[in-house]
């Protein structure tokens, strides 16, 4: 498989799993199963009203995190910093938490250094949410430098989360990334690097109905692993952590990433692909991805 179906396949993984999971976030999974039995088509609606195909923070974050880059390789967390900022102008219809205070102080203090640590006291010490996680995959689809990698990597969480715990699931999701992307089998890179990150390694032994569907930063990754892990093809994968429910837009779309990058563009359902709403945009971010300067 070659490059650019990897790249393309995890930013659209991200979007899909998103525009998926958009209709059942927040929502239980008995609800679920009344309203929808096991959803498997986009079809918009959800707590947020969304469109089909609309797309929720954690694709429009991603896209600010890869814009960034693109814009000025060398040095981007500044520049990730201002794609933020213009997201969040936008008046985005879903927005955490933490990342909405963290925004906010950036605004009125315009320095970057504060941001995240003001958020953290701000929500008594509460900052291990999965906001920084969400939108990381541009790190590792633009780095060809591993230490480079994992360094941007945690500099991009760091702008609004500040509990280390944030950082190290952004690490580690990007090291597997990294490795799909140099074509690596499916289970020995998550096997290996769970060994430095040892929270994540129950995650091979859990059963489906003790996974917890919420916005913790180990909750989410964890989820996300167990649907990669237990599936044999991004639909399932991705439709698994979707049905989850809870914070259900930004598992499915950490799992939708992991699966892109691992399956490829093809493997994600047309179905889902011809609905996404900034698809070309996607395409586009792959595209300026895949012809960069060696970095």
């Amino acid at each position: 498989m070659d490059r650019y179906e990897r790249i393309l396949g995890g930013l659209f993984g991200v979007a899909c799993g998103d525009a998926l999971g958009g209709t059942l976030e927040f929502m239980s999974k008995d609800e679920i199963e009344r309203k929808y039995g096991y959803l498997k088509d986009i079809i918009g609606g959800g707590c947020w009203d969304l469109e089909p195909g609309e797309v929720t923070d954690d694709t429009m974050m991603t896209i600010a995190v890869a814009e960034g880059i693109l814009d000025n390789p060398q040095n981007p967390i500044e520049d990730i910093g201002k794609h933020f900022i213009m997201w969040y102008d936008s008046k985005p219809k879903d927005i955490g938490n933490i990342i909405r205070i963290a925004l906010n102080e950036y605004k009125r203090s315009k320095d970057w250094t504060r941001t995240a640590y003001y958020a953290h006291q701000a929500t008594g010490g509460m900052s291990a949410g999965n906001g920084s996680l969400k939108r990381c995959l541009p790190v590792a689809l633009y780095y060809n430098d591993i230490d480079r990698m994992l360094k941007i990597t945690a500099s991009q969480s760091m702008l609004t989360h500040y509990d280390q715990k944030a950082t190290d699931a952004c690490q580690l999701y990007n090291l597997i990334i990294y490795e799909y992307l140099n074509d690596k089998p499916k289970m020995s890179p998550i096997r290996e690097y769970v060994e430095k990150y040892p929270e994540y390694r129950h995650a091979f032994n859990l059963t489906k109905e003790e996974l917890k569907a919420t916005g913790y930063v180990v909750d989410t990754l964890i989820c996300a692993l167990w649907c990669f892990i237990n599936t044999s093809n991004f639909e399932d994968a991705v439709c698994e952590a979707a049905n989850l429910g809870g914070d259900a837009d930004t598992i499915a779309a950490i799992t939708g990433g992991m699966a892109g990058v691992y399956y490829g563009y093809d493997a994600i359902p047309d179905r889902w692909k011809e609905k996404i709403l900034v698809k070309d945009r996607l395409i586009s971010i792959a595209e300026r991805i895949l012809n960069k300067k060696v970095c």
